[in-house]
């Protein structure tokens, strides 16, 4: 039991060492591209923050909602008794269902929860599309820069050409490579969102449908 209790403690070691290894690595190998890609690496690393900020606010925004957490099985109980909706499907619910479901309003109240939250969110979508899409822009624009400077250095220099060039165009590069590590994860993100976004509209088409329905049987039975 004790040899088996060293064999654990060390492998465990061993993974945290290979661990600490691997960060500082990455850290490293992350403060090098951050110096060689030159001054255009801030603003793109400014921009990264910019677009995962706005993106996770935006996924946290929707998600809040827990659509997948109550069915239309589950709130469409609740238009009978909206006392018992609890999240925020329950509040959509009391604020459409507010005076009875009677009322010719509760259809009008439904386009009034779209018309409020939905606005904001297609507006943050656009800009975040925006800001994605200028991030390998930018990247290249580092790497435009970069050749440019390195064809300078050639006029000026004399020997060693190719290695001058193989190490101009490697150092260029790297801010195309930031670029498009900022935007594809982006680009992920606004899928994201506007799947949230869609499911909502979804659920809010579906109240809309289930509250006409339940007017006009009440109609039909007076």
């Amino acid at each position: 039991m004790e040899e088996a209790d060293k064999v654990q403690q060390a492998a465990e070691l061993a993974k945290q060492v290979s661990a600490s290894m691997s960060s500082e690595q990455f850290t490293d190998f992350a403060l090098q591209t951050l110096m060689e890609g030159g001054w255009l690496m801030i603003p793109l690393a400014l921009l990264a923050l910019l677009i995962y900020f706005e993106a996770m606010s935006l996924i946290l925004r929707m998600s809040k909602a827990k659509l997948k957490k109550t069915p239309r099985a589950v709130w469409s109980k609740w238009l009978d008794t909206p006392a018992e909706g609890t999240g925020h499907v329950g509040e959509v619910i009391r604020y459409v269902v507010g005076d009875g479901i009677v009322s010719d309003d509760a259809v009008l109240r439904v386009e009034a929860v779209k018309s409020k939250l939905l606005p904001d969110v297609n507006a943050r979508i656009i800009v975040l599309s925006i800001l994605v899409t200028i991030a390998p822009l930018m990247g290249l624009l580092g790497t435009v820069i970069g050749m440019l400077t390195t064809f300078r250095g050639l006029a000026t220099a004399s020997g060693q050409a190719v290695d001058l060039v193989a190490e101009g165009i490697r150092v260029a590069l790297i801010t195309t490579q930031t670029g498009l590590m900022i935007a594809i994860p982006g680009y992920i993100f606004i899928s994201l969102v506007i799947r949230s976004r869609n499911n909502y509209l979804a659920f809010l088409a579906e109240l809309e449908t289930a509250v006409v329905q339940r007017v006009h049987k009440l109609e039909d039975a007076q």
